[in-house]
Protein backbone atom coordinates (compact mmCIF):
# COMPACT_ATOMS: atom_id res chain seq x y z
CA UNK A 1 0.00 0.00 0.00
CA UNK A 2 1.23 3.32 -0.80
CA UNK A 3 0.10 6.28 0.79
CA UNK A 4 0.19 9.96 -0.70
CA UNK A 5 1.28 12.64 1.34
CA UNK A 6 1.87 15.54 -1.48
CA UNK A 7 -1.41 17.58 0.48
CA UNK A 8 0.34 17.11 3.67
CA UNK A 9 3.49 18.64 2.47
CA UNK A 10 1.47 21.68 0.60
CA UNK A 11 1.19 23.06 3.96
CA UNK A 12 3.24 21.15 6.31
CA UNK A 13 7.05 21.75 6.80
CA UNK A 14 9.72 19.56 7.72
CA UNK A 15 7.15 16.57 7.76
CA UNK A 16 9.61 14.97 4.65
CA UNK A 17 10.84 12.48 6.70
CA UNK A 18 7.73 11.02 7.31
CA UNK A 19 7.10 9.02 4.24
CA UNK A 20 11.21 7.27 4.56
CA UNK A 21 9.97 6.63 8.10
CA UNK A 22 7.09 4.57 6.67
CA UNK A 23 8.98 2.91 4.10
CA UNK A 24 11.41 1.72 6.89
CA UNK A 25 8.72 -0.30 8.60
CA UNK A 26 8.86 -4.04 8.02
CA UNK A 27 5.73 -5.60 6.84
CA UNK A 28 3.89 -8.23 9.09
CA UNK A 29 5.59 -10.91 7.33
CA UNK A 30 9.32 -10.38 7.83
CA UNK A 31 10.98 -12.49 10.44
CA UNK A 32 10.49 -12.61 13.95
CA UNK A 33 13.85 -13.67 15.53
CA UNK A 34 14.88 -12.81 17.72
CA UNK A 35 12.12 -11.58 20.10
CA UNK A 36 12.29 -8.68 21.48
CA UNK A 37 9.84 -6.06 24.06
CA UNK A 38 9.97 -2.39 24.46
CA UNK A 39 8.80 -0.69 27.27
CA UNK A 40 8.27 2.44 28.73
CA UNK A 41 9.77 2.84 32.05
CA UNK A 42 8.99 6.81 32.39
CA UNK A 43 8.01 10.08 30.52
CA UNK A 44 10.81 10.02 28.43
CA UNK A 45 13.01 6.51 29.33
CA UNK A 46 12.15 3.28 26.85
CA UNK A 47 14.02 -0.13 27.67
CA UNK A 48 14.03 -2.78 24.54
CA UNK A 49 14.89 -6.71 25.94
CA UNK A 50 15.82 -9.06 22.93
CA UNK A 51 16.45 -12.87 23.62
CA UNK A 52 19.40 -13.83 22.45
CA UNK A 53 20.19 -16.76 24.04
CA UNK A 54 23.61 -18.65 22.90
CA UNK A 55 25.20 -14.88 21.79
CA UNK A 56 27.99 -13.70 24.07
CA UNK A 57 28.57 -9.84 23.90
CA UNK A 58 31.50 -9.99 21.33
CA UNK A 59 28.67 -11.45 18.82
CA UNK A 60 26.69 -8.87 19.34
CA UNK A 61 26.93 -5.46 17.98
CA UNK A 62 24.54 -2.63 18.13
CA UNK A 63 24.97 0.96 15.68
CA UNK A 64 22.65 4.08 15.37
CA UNK A 65 22.97 5.44 11.83
CA UNK A 66 20.18 7.99 10.51
CA UNK A 67 18.07 7.67 13.46
CA UNK A 68 17.94 3.95 13.16
CA UNK A 69 19.09 1.21 15.66
CA UNK A 70 20.79 -1.68 13.99
CA UNK A 71 21.28 -4.58 16.40
CA UNK A 72 23.16 -7.59 14.86
CA UNK A 73 24.53 -11.07 16.37
CA UNK A 74 27.02 -13.90 14.18
CA UNK A 75 27.87 -16.94 16.09
CA UNK A 76 31.43 -18.23 14.49
CA UNK A 77 31.01 -21.14 13.26
CA UNK A 78 32.10 -24.43 15.01
CA UNK A 79 33.09 -22.38 17.97
CA UNK A 80 34.56 -24.55 20.47
CA UNK A 81 31.57 -26.96 19.71
CA UNK A 82 31.40 -30.74 19.49
CA UNK A 83 28.88 -32.36 17.02
CA UNK A 84 25.18 -30.89 17.13
CA UNK A 85 22.63 -34.02 17.48
CA UNK A 86 19.68 -31.56 17.74
CA UNK A 87 19.13 -27.66 17.82
CA UNK A 88 16.68 -26.25 19.59
CA UNK A 89 17.86 -22.92 20.49
CA UNK A 90 18.80 -20.72 17.53
CA UNK A 91 21.83 -19.28 17.17
CA UNK A 92 21.29 -17.85 13.54
CA UNK A 93 22.68 -14.34 12.60
CA UNK A 94 20.17 -12.01 12.72
CA UNK A 95 19.77 -7.91 12.32
CA UNK A 96 16.76 -6.41 13.58
CA UNK A 97 16.00 -2.41 13.33
CA UNK A 98 14.40 -0.25 15.42
CA UNK A 99 13.60 3.38 13.77
CA UNK A 100 14.25 6.19 16.52
CA UNK A 101 12.25 9.40 17.19
CA UNK A 102 13.83 12.41 17.50
CA UNK A 103 16.20 13.33 20.04
CA UNK A 104 15.91 9.63 20.81
CA UNK A 105 19.76 8.35 22.12
CA UNK A 106 20.74 4.87 23.50
CA UNK A 107 22.13 5.55 26.71
CA UNK A 108 23.06 2.25 27.84
CA UNK A 109 23.13 -1.38 26.96
CA UNK A 110 23.67 -4.98 29.04
CA UNK A 111 23.82 -8.51 28.29
CA UNK A 112 22.27 -10.98 31.01
CA UNK A 113 20.92 -14.48 31.34
CA UNK A 114 20.83 -14.32 27.46
CA UNK A 115 18.73 -11.27 27.46
CA UNK A 116 19.83 -7.99 25.77
CA UNK A 117 18.48 -4.93 27.21
CA UNK A 118 19.21 -1.67 25.56
CA UNK A 119 18.13 1.47 27.42
CA UNK A 120 16.85 4.51 25.72
CA UNK A 121 16.17 8.05 26.44
CA UNK A 122 14.67 10.97 24.83
CA UNK A 123 16.94 14.17 25.11
CA UNK A 124 15.61 17.34 24.52
CA UNK A 125 18.33 19.83 23.73
CA UNK A 126 17.84 22.81 25.51
CA UNK A 127 17.33 25.30 22.17
CA UNK A 128 14.11 23.32 21.66
CA UNK A 129 12.77 23.20 24.70
CA UNK A 130 9.81 25.59 25.40
CA UNK A 131 11.23 28.94 27.84
CA UNK A 132 10.19 32.05 29.56
CA UNK A 133 10.37 34.80 27.81
CA UNK A 134 10.30 37.93 30.65
CA UNK A 135 7.77 40.80 29.53
CA UNK A 136 9.50 44.35 30.18
CA UNK A 137 7.17 47.68 31.21
CA UNK A 138 8.44 49.68 29.09
CA UNK A 139 7.77 49.72 24.77
CA UNK A 140 10.65 48.31 22.72
CA UNK A 141 11.83 51.06 20.33
CA UNK A 142 10.04 51.25 17.59
CA UNK A 143 11.50 50.48 13.96
CA UNK A 144 11.14 53.13 11.47
CA UNK A 145 8.27 52.65 8.47
CA UNK A 146 10.00 51.36 5.23
CA UNK A 147 11.08 54.44 3.48
CA UNK A 148 11.71 56.31 5.66
CA UNK A 149 15.23 56.94 7.92
CA UNK A 150 16.24 58.24 11.05
CA UNK A 151 16.21 61.66 11.38
CA UNK A 152 19.98 62.42 13.46
CA UNK A 153 19.17 65.27 15.73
Amino acid sequence: MTLDFSPLFRTAIGFDRLQQLLDSVPDGNANAYPPYNIEKLGAEDYRLTMAVAGFRAEDLDMTVKDNTLIITGRIAEGAGRGEMLYRGIASRAFERRFVLADHMVVDGAALENGLLHVALKRVIPEALKPRKIAIGTSAPAAAPAIGQEKVAA
